[in-house]
């Protein structure tokens, strides 16, 4: 599968990774996947382009994987969202108008919401200053986005430094603040398939959930309402100030947040060492019925998935489904695949993103 965007090839492309999904999960007996596809265009909540110089003026451009010197220069971007397309040669306009805002600028980022939020992160090989500000501060009023100029150990906000998101999760609407610069789901019509997918699997339960790589809370708040409290647990600083400000603006108040690795969690429960930012915490307190877990490309470290063989239900989302089928090949003595879905997150490409619900047997 090539990443060629042709709409007309789509349905192809995504019964390709079906059955690809099925190859993987067949000797777990799994069941057939419940696959949920994406938009066929303007999919893409979010983008980065480097700027390339040719004929005197700065153009969007991306590069093919190992070809650093040959650009392929953009004018529209099908695959992102409307709001991307819109603002694109607006914010070109602008910066070819205005030395204050052009001047050495080498990349722009853009972040967009379903919900019609939109910023601009601009980032340039020169210091920012006052002249800079007032120009980016008229820029951001003309497009009504918020505008982050970024230089090297400098960042100044415009507006907001981060957009924000609703999603509907079974007719219930979640508000999220996605930071500047923190990972979130890029395709937000298949995330909101996800998040309703994991709502509908885990069902209404009378225990308690922990959550590991829990990022913003993308899934923490709605899964929260389907059990009796929450133990989640994110590394990153910025993400977790980020679900702290979600789960207050959503008034969901049966989480308890610590910033510790899946890998930290594991001695803590094991009770290898004692960890202060988990000081105030009763861990025995918890009874833990399912354990979620979104792990990164590289999946779950053997350690970590041996601690989820501990539960009665893993509810487990992978973007990689190589690694997905080797922790469950970990798991399989103990847990079957009760439920599994494919989301297609990234139409046109080889990636996949799916889910299982892992119940002990």
């Amino acid at each position: 599968m090539s990443a060629v965007f042709d709409p007309s090839s789509y349905a192809t492309q995504l019964d390709a990774k079906v059955a690809r999904l099925r190859e993987l999960l067949a000797p777990f007996g799994a069941p057939e996947p419940a696959v949920f596809d994406s938009p066929r265009e303007h999919y893409r909540l979010r983008a980065e382009f480097r700027l390339w110089r040719e004929d005197g003026q700065r153009h969007y451009a991306m590069f093919a994987p190992g070809e650093k010197h040959k650009a392929i220069l953009i004018d529209d971007f099908p695959i992102a969202s409307q709001r991307i397309n819109e603002l694109m040669p607006r914010l070109k306009a602008a910066w070819q108008a205005s030395e204050e805002l052009g001047n050495r600028l080498f990349q722009v980022e853009f972040l967009t919401t379903l919900a019609g939020d939109a910023m601009v992160t601009m980032c340039y090989h020169r210091p920012l200053d006052e002249a800079w500000e007032v120009a980016a501060r008229q820029l951001a009023g003309e497009l009504g986005v918020s505008v982050i100029g970024r230089s090297k150990g400098k960042r100044l906000v415009i507006g907001r430094d981060y957009a924000v998101e609703k999603l509907d999760v079974a007719g219930r609407v979640f508000s999220y603040r996605q930071p500047e610069g923190a990972f979130t789901q890029p395709n937000g019509a298949v995330n909101q398939k996800m998040l309703s997918w994991a709502f509908e699997a885990i069902g209404e339960r009378e225990d308690d959930l922990l959550e590991l790589y829990c990022g913003n809370g993308n899934f923490t708040l709605p899964l929260a309402t389907r059990v009796r409290q929450v133990l989640a647990t994110e590394i990153s600083k910025t993400s977790v100030n980020a679900a702290l400000s979600n789960l207050d603006e959503n008034a969901v108040d049966n989480v308890q947040l610590v910033r510790l690795s899946a890998e930290e969690l594991t001695q803590a429960l094991n009770e290898v060492r004692p960890f202060r930012r988990l000081e105030g915490i009763d861990l025995k307190g918890y009874d833990f019925g399912t354990v979620f877990v979104d792990p990164p490309r590289a999946g779950m470290d053997p350690d970590t998935c041996e601690l989820t063989r501990r539960f009665e239900r893993i509810l487990y989302i992978s973007c990689n489904p190589e690694t997905l089928a080797a922790n469950i090949a970990q798991l399989h003595d103990t847990h079957r695949i009760e439920r599994c879905a494919l989301f297609d997150q990234f139409p046109y490409t080889h990636h996949m993103e799916s889910g299982v619900l892992l119940v002990r047997r």
